[in-house]
């Protein structure tokens, strides 16, 4: 048997042990409490038991998401009553219950694997369920349902897990990034997934995520992890935020450059101006740089790996990037142009 290709973190593996524990015991602990129903009807039912582990261990999956959560345990529910309802047979019952609600849990795009355990453990839940009828499906199993999404929410969001999930949307028209108007986006992977017709429970922006973090992986790595402090310009021109604009362009001419970091005196960036911010003004321009330059401007640390600024400089369209050290002091500066150099040795020479 092959083992599980996720890999849970440390972090991941306590959230979703404790979450379990909390939503349980609070699920109980709270149909425990309304009052009503026939003796030996259960507080919990063991379908919370999955619901729980989707919740908490995947609670980025559709499956686990709040509306299919609760429709498909409390809808399953219900075709488990009907069904024992209308069969004398045990076993025919449970097959009924089961082959009805799959179907309709898809057709009402809620499907939710416990709920078919729900419709099971309704149609052969004995008496107590019997005489409890159609109420089942409200208590326990709605309110077990309802704590279980109020503890996820609380637990997951606290922890650093956004839920429920939602994929960041894709840019698109003129002003998106270069690589999301011409390159992959959500819905050609939503229209290959259709093609496959595998029933892929994943949503298209997630796929979208994580094929585009594995092209930077793979970049990385044909890159040999090479980090911007080995390409970077570290002697770098520099103008203070209340220095002229006609001191930073006789900088920019005298020294060949395109763009100066604003820094503080202790030489922190501030800000950036560039040859372009110029490009309008008059030759002798004495009002401060403060003026027209860049803040807050992106910065990246000497430890960055190069394949990321592929993603700053083709998407985001900047061409100088302030490369700062761990006290966040200019350290140096990258380019396009040194980014392209590095990339068609690495992808063309190699």
């Amino acid at each position: 048997m092959r083992p599980s290709p996720v890999g849970y973190r440390r972090s991941e593996v306590v959230r979703g042990g404790l979450g379990a524990l909390a939503g349980i015991a609070l699920a109980a602990l709270t149909a425990s409490a309304v009052p009503g129903g026939p003796a030996g009807l259960p507080w919990i039912v063991a379908p919370m038991g999955a619901t729980a582990v989707l919740l908490f261990a995947a609670p980025a999956s559709p499956l686990a998401q709040p509306y299919p959560v609760l429709a498909g345990n409390t809808v399953s529910t219900l075709v488990g009553v009907a069904a024992g309802k209308l069969l004398d047979d045990v076993t025919l019952a449970a097959a009924v219950a089961v082959g009805v609600a799959v179907p309709l849990m898809m057709v009402l795009r809620c499907v939710h694997p416990p709920g078919g355990a729900c419709a099971l453990f309704t149609a052969v839940g004995g008496a107590a369920v019997a005489d409890h009828g159609w109420a089942f499906a409200l208590w326990p199993v709605g309110v077990d349902t309802l704590v279980l999404l109020l503890v996820a929410a609380l637990v997951n969001n606290l922890t650093g897990r956004p839920y429920p999930h939602v994929p960041e949307p894709p840019r698109t028209g003129p002003g998106a990034p270069p690589s999301e108007r011409v390159g992959l986006q959500a819905e050609d992977v939503a229209a290959a997934m259709q093609r496959l017709d595998r029933g892929l429970d994943v949503l298209p922006g997630d796929v979208l995520a994580l094929v585009r973090d594995a092209e930077a992986h793979a970049l990385d790595r044909r890159l040999g992890q090479l980090r911007v402090g080995a390409l970077m310009e570290r002697d770098v021109r520099t103008v203070q935020p209340d220095e002229t604009l006609y001191r930073a362009r006789m900088l920019m001419n005298q020294h060949a450059v395109k763009a100066l970091p604003v820094v503080t005196p202790d030489r922190r960036v501030v800000g950036i101006v560039t040859v372009h911010d110029l490009f309008n003004l008059d030759v002798v321009d004495f009002d401060p740089v403060a003026k027209v330059m860049t803040s807050p401007v992106t910065t990246v640390g000497a430890d960055t790996p190069v394949s990321e600024l592929v993603g700053l400089m083709a998407d985001r369209g900047l061409r100088h990037l302030p490369v700062v050290d761990a006290d966040d002091r200019l350290a140096g500066i990258v380019t396009r142009a040194e980014l392209v150099a590095v990339l068609h040795r690495a992808l063309v020479g190699s």
